[in-house]
């Protein structure tokens, strides 16, 4: 072989070793980033959790009345939509609705539909728990109302528990059936599998439940009558798992209801109002806490659903919260819509409550 030939060939073996070593390199990087990935995945399980164990919650408020604002009942549809998308995007486990209308009473009369003249706080109440419910459960607790009519244009929320029916896993959530059972014995569920799930407890037909199954295989499910299961509370699957199980919707009849009917004992420990006139969210540090709340104003802002209660008028609305804060300083625009304060809010404080 003459010396051109070796030069040539000598040449190729080094592109060929420096593709090589570039493609090794490439490797390593995407398994680095797949084990820092996962590592991430499984710190995520513990960001609300306490050292004790005690899981802590993240509840947002505020007024249906943002719905007025849109044109139609499409964009007050999508709008809900938006709301919800926030709120499971950042594993918020209650979003309360609280009506701020001088005129109005929040559960009164017979709520007839999306129409302009509709009560906002049940349209946005009634929408945000349609999206929550797993899609094979919808039909037995959403019947055709007028409210949904444009429930096709909402994205949906994928959260953990809308399952899949070949999905296998711990829990479900589904809806008791008024299938004939021996005195003694518990309940059949739809669970959205190929087959009922008998629980351990007797219950009434048509009630959502959260089910713990026995270990079953995709193969033998067919050779099976029914799976087995029991009953567990709808916050079990985060406390024993760390899984997001969706969010829990509270309707207020007026503001000061937001914090008196809390559900969860003892009250919120730490709570954040938000306002331009409020201080920088920046500069805010997030104590330890068991139950968070945020509340969020309406399009005339924070303090005017505040004095729509007669009997706060007279109070000073920065009293009411550990924290009144500005969500987003020296902003270009001269209003924020509700929609994007809950997300530019739970965004910049995410990184903070996650250190509590």
């Amino acid at each position: 072989m003459d010396g051109s030939k070796i030069k040539r060939a000598s040449k190729k073996l080094k592109r060929k070793f420096s593709l090589a070593d570039k493609l090794d390199k490439k490797s390593r990087k995407k398994l680095k980033k797949q084990k820092s990935d996962a590592s991430i995945a499984g710190s995520i399980t513990d960001v609300n959790k306490k050292k004790s164990g005690q899981l802590s919650t993240v509840s947002i408020a505020l007024p249906g009345s943002i719905l007025e604002n849109s044109q139609s009942p499409e964009l007050r549809t999508y709008l809900a939509g938006q709301i919800a998308r926030a709120a499971v995007i950042f594993n918020v486990d209650e979003i309360i609705i609280f009506n701020e209308s001088l005129s109005k009473k929040t559960n009164e009369g017979l709520f007839k539909g999306s129409t302009k003249s509709s009560d906002p706080n049940i349209l946005l109440a009634r929408i945000l728990q349609y999206l929550e419910c797993p899609q094979y459960l919808r039909k037995e607790f959403f019947p055709v109302h007028q409210d949904l009519k444009y429930a096709g244009i909402l994205n949906p929320l994928d959260c953990p528990h809308h399952m899949r029916a070949d999905d296998i896993v711990a829990y479900r959530e589904g809806v008791t059936l008024n299938r004939p059972v021996k005195k003694g014995e518990g309940s059949f569920v739809n669970v959205g599998i190929m087959k009922d799930v008998k629980i351990d407890k007797h219950l009434k037909p048509n009630i959502r439940v959260t089910v713990k199954l026995d270990p079953y295989e995709q193969e033998t499910i067919e050779k099976k009558r029914y799976l087995t299961g029991r009953v567990v509370t709808p916050s079990t699957p985060r406390e024993e798992a760390g899984i997001y199980w969706g969010y829990s919707v509270r309707l207020a009849e007026n503001f000061s209801s937001v914090f008196t009917n809390c559900p969860y004992k003892g009250g919120y420990d730490l709570t954040i109002g938000t306002s331009e006139n409020g201080g920088d969210i920046n500069s805010i540090e997030i104590p330890s806490y068991n139950h968070l709340l945020l509340v969020f104003g309406g399009s005339k802002g924070l303090e005017y659903s505040f004095e729509s209660e007669e009997s706060l008028r007279d109070t000073d609305v920065t009293l009411l919260f550990d924290h009144f804060i500005n969500y987003c300083s020296n902003q270009g625009t001269r209003t924020v819509r509700t929609e994007e304060a809950v997300f530019i809010t739970l965004a910049v404080l995410r990184s903070k409550l996650s250190k509590t």
